[in-house]
């Protein structure tokens, strides 16, 4: 007895599921999608500067580097 696949198309995300759609309307080269790739790699490079802060601000604290958060003031 042969099986029949069933086609659904499952998509958690609705969000994800309108993009589908757009790429089989339009397609991958399309000026919407360029700008979507750019917005990705603009989001990508924002997430890389906030990790090689951190990772800076780990390596001074672990160094001893660290920046100090009071200054003693001698008053007369």
């Amino acid at each position: 007895m042969a099986e029949k696949k069933s086609e659904q198309k499952t998509t958690g995300c609705p969000v994800g599921s309108f993009f589908e759609d757009l790429e089989q309307a339009f397609g991958k080269k399309s000026p919407f999608f360029g700008h979507m790739t750019q917005s990705r790699l603009e989001f990508m490079k924002g997430i890389r500067s906030l990790l090689d802060a951190r990772i800076d601000h780990l390596e001074k604290m672990r160094s001893g580097k660290a920046e100090k958060k009071m200054t003693k003031i001698k008053v007369e």
